[in-house]
């Protein structure tokens, strides 16, 4: 058996460490390392392991002379430089099914804390105001009320399944054809919605697509929520749309500069704000770990092994 040399460059649960030790692999752990370290390592690295913190650019890609595979434990590609590990001959993959139902949960969390103000009554309360009339005047059922969703993929597939439980009329956009649920183009769906929910990836085509634009067309009064990428909202057109109303709250979990968001923006008021946590629950992340390491040991390997 071949002795690959494995390097994590991001904390990884240690279940997917000693998943690939048990696989006899060699794996070095830099998740406390600095970037020097990174590059003088992964000159004869087989393979590499990251999650959101480490941007695999054209400057790490070089200086992996033998990479056959980049892992990124988690949705989302975009800190990884995805066209030229390709143009290299390097594999790319990640985990899709493993964090769909803690950010679908996160979601449906966020939903119930923005018509419920849950938040503001808590922090009201916390400082001495019993504050049960102002709470009643603001706050809202979710039973009849029409959810939007763009992107219906797994997260936003599950989104919509829990919501119709809870009443909710469900409404969604992609560009994909679409079954089982409404499809409608996007302006209906901004017409439409009392609550968006946002579920597109981090493209060239959606990078600030949630803009002063889009949130003209909203109705008035609506909410929402974002667990994707923070650069697909333009954030200085959503503190407009706050303060004005025409949005009456956003629960966000991602921003445009992370880990340090715009403070004006999450101390509003009416801004529910989370670092991004989507799938961070103890047992997502052993399960992103765990598809992550099948999936990279699959590529590396290149058979139909099942990791079992």
């Amino acid at each position: 058996m071949m002795n690959y040399k494995i390097v994590i460059a991001d904390p990884i649960s240690k279940k997917g460490m000693l998943y690939l030790q048990e696989k006899g692999a060699t794996v070095v752990d830099l998740s406390s390392e600095d970037k020097q370290r990174l590059l003088d390592e992964i000159s004869d690295a087989d393979a590499l392991i990251v999650r959101s913190r480490t941007k695999v650019t054209r400057e790490i890609i070089d200086a992996a002379k033998n990479l056959k595979v980049i892992a990124r434990s988690g949705v989302g590609l975009d800190n990884i430089d995805v066209k030229y590990a390709k143009e290299k001959g390097i594999k790319v993959v990640n985990a899709v099914e493993a964090p769909a139902n803690a950010v679908a949960e996160l979601v449906l969390g966020f939903i119930l804390a923005l018509v419920r103000n849950i938040p503001r009554a808590d922090s009201l309360l916390k400082k001495g105001e019993w504050a049960k009339s102002k709470i009643a005047k603001i706050s809202h059922s979710l039973n009849g009320k029409t959810l939007g969703i763009i992107g219906y993929g797994r997260i936003g597939r599950k989104v919509g399944q829990w919501a119709k439980m809870l009443g909710m009329e469900v409404i969604a956009y992609d560009v994909i054809p679409l079954a089982g649920v409404e499809q409608v183009d996007l302006d209906e769906l901004l017409q439409r919605a009392d609550i968006i929910t946002i579920h597109v990836p981090l493209l060239e085509s959606t990078r600030g697509m949630f803009n002063k634009n889009l949130f003209e067309k909203m109705k008035d009064g609506v909410y929402l929520i974002n667990t994707s990428r923070g650069p697909v909202i333009k954030e200085e057109d959503l503190k407009v749309y706050l303060k004005n109303g025409k949005i009456a709250a956003a629960a966000l979990d991602v921003f445009m500069n992370e880990p340090n968001p715009d403070r004006d923006l999450v101390e509003m008021e009416n801004v529910i704000a989370t670092p991004h946590i989507g799938s961070l629950t103890i047992e997502a992340q052993d399960a992103i770990t765990m598809e992550t390491m099948k999936n990279l040991w699959m590529a590396l390997t290149n058979n139909s092994e099942t990791g079992k």
